[in-house]
C-alpha cells in the first residue's frame, strides 16, 4: 500500500489515514461562503491541494507521482470532501487529476508523458478535457465537433460547453470526430491553451460549485499535430469510457465524503438543538431522517468500494458504475435536502453553509452523464 500524502495523514492511528489535519482544514475552509458568493477560484487554497500531494497519489514515480491505485486515490478524495468545506475546490481538484492525466499515463506517447505529466502531477498545469457540447449533451457518440487530417496536423472546428476548470486550465483533451459516428469514429487530441485557434469563452455563472469555473471552449481551424493525439486515430471511445469510470468514481468518492461531514454535523445539531424542552433528535420525525442519512451514506461507500474494487481488478463494472454514480448523487442530494429542514431555519440561511450544500448537490445528478442517462445505460445492459 502506498502511504497517504503526508498532509492527508492523520498524526494518530485510527481507521482513516486520509483525514486532512486540522492545519490543512483551517485553510481550505477559509471564507468559503465568500469565495462562493463571488463564484471565484481560490488559488491561494489550490495551492494548498498542490502541497498536500493529493494530485500525485495516483501517478507513477518516474513522472513525480506517488504510485498509488484507484481505490487509495478513491480513499484520499474521500477524505478531502470529509474536510474541505468548498465543493468547487474539491470537484476542480477531482477534474484535475482525471481529465487529463489518467488518460495520458494510460495511453499517451512517452513523448507527451515526459513532456506534460510532471507539471500536471505537480497542479502547475491546470488541466480539463472538452467532451460535452450543447447540441449532444451526454450523446458522446454523436460528438460533432470535426478534426481533418491535413498533412502532420489535424485541423478542429467545433465547440463545447460545459467544461469544467476551462476558464483557468493550460491544457485541454478534446474528443472530436474524425469518422463517422458510433464508437470507432471519436479520437482525442491534448492541446495547450495559447494554441492559436483556440478560444475559452467567459466563465459561466451558475447554481452551485461555484468555486469551479466553467465555460464554452470553441476551436476555428485549430491545428493540432498528429503526434498530440492520445491514442491511435479512432481509439476516443474507448479512452472515454476508460476516464469515465473514473471521473465517476474520483468525484463522488469526494461527494461521500461531504455526505459524511453532513451527517456528522447533524447529529451533532439533533442532540445538541432543543425545542419543548428535549433534544430535537429524539422526535422520530427527526431521527428518522438522521437515520436514512446513516443509511445513505453507508449505501454509497459499499457501492462505491464494490465498484472501485472492480475497475481495479478489470472486471466489468458497466452497470455497477452506472448504478454508483445514481445511488451517491440521488443519496447526496436528498440528505442535504433533509439536512435544511432538520436545521430548520438555520440551515436556510446562507451562512450556515447547509443550502450550500443544496446547490452543490444537485450538480452531481447531471454531470458525467445524467440520471436518466444512467439509468437507460443500466436498462440497455440489462437486454431492455
Amino acid at each position: 500500500m502506498t502511504p497517504a500524502p503526508s498532509a492527508l495523514r492523520t498524526a494518530g492511528t485510527g481507521p482513516d489515514p486520509y483525514t486532512l489535519t486540522t492545519p490543512w482544514a483551517d485553510e481550505l475552509n477559509h471564507s468559503v461562503e465568500d469565495w462562493d458568493a463571488r463564484a471565484e477560484f481560490p488559488w491561494e487554497k489550490w495551492k494548498a491541494i498542490q502541497r498536500s500531494g493529493l494530485l500525485a497519489l495516483p501517478f507513477e514515480t518516474q513522472y513525480g507521482g506517488r504510485g498509488g491505485t484507484l481505490t487509495e486515490t478513491m480513499r484520499a478524495l474521500e477524505g478531502l470532501g470529509r474536510t474541505c468545506r468548498d465543493a468547487g475546490l474539491g470537484f476542480s481538484a477531482s477534474t484535475q487529476i482525471v481529465s487529463i492525466g489518467v488518460p495520458l499515463q494510460a495511453f499517451g506517447s512517452e513523448e507527451l508523458k515526459s513532456r506534460f505529466l510532471p507539471g500536471i502531477v505537480t497542479g502547475d498545469l491546470i488541466t480539463a478535457h472538452a467532451i460535452t457540447e450543447s447540441d449532444n449533451g451526454s450523446d458522446a457518440l454523436n460528438i460533432s465537433t470535426t478534426a481533418t487530417r491535413d498533412g502532420d496536423d489535424y485541423v478542429i472546428s467545433g465547440g463545447k460547453m460545459f467544461i469544467t476548470n476551462a476558464p483557468i486550465a493550460d491544457l485541454f483533451l478534446l474528443y472530436v470526430r474524425t469518422g463517422r459516428p458510433g464508437p470507432f469514429g471519436l479520437s482525442v487530441f491534448l492541446v495547450e491553451r495559447d494554441t492559436p485557434g483556440l478560444r475559452v469563452g467567459e466563465p459561466l455563472d451558475k447554481m452551485g460549485l461555484r468555486t469551479s469555473p466553467l465555460s464554452e471552449v470553441t476551436f476555428e481551424e485549430l491545428r493540432v499535430p498528429t503526434g498530440q493525439r492520445i491514442g491511435q486515430e479512432g481509439a476516443g471511445f474507448l479512452i472515454l469510457d476508460h476516464v469515465m469510470k473514473r471521473e465517476i468514481l474520483f468525484s463522488f468518492s469526494l461527494t461521500l465524503g461531504e455526505m459524511e461531514h453532513r451527517l456528522e454535523r447533524v447529529l451533532g445539531y439533533a442532540k445538541s438543538r432543543r425545542q419543548f424542552g428535549n433534544p430535537i433528535g429524539i422526535f422520530q420525525g427527526v431521527a428518522h431522517k438522521i437515520v436514512d442519512m446513516k443509511i445513505a451514506v453507508d449505501t454509497a461507500r459499499k457501492w462505491l468500494t464494490d465498484t472501485g474494487a472492480k475497475v481495479e481488478a478489470g472486471q466489468d463494472a458497466a452497470i455497477d458504475v452506472a448504478a454508483t454514480k445514481t445511488v451517491v448523487s440521488e443519496a447526496n442530494k436528498r440528505t442535504a435536502l433533509d439536512a435544511v429542514q432538520i436545521f430548520g431555519g438555520q440551515g436556510y440561511l446562507t451562512a450556515t453553509g447547509i443550502e450550500r450544500d443544496v446547490r452543490n448537490a444537485v450538480g452531481g445528478t447531471i454531470y458525467s452523464g445524467t440520471s436518466e442517462i444512467q439509468r437507460n445505460r443500466i436498462a440497455s445492459l440489462l437486454g431492455l
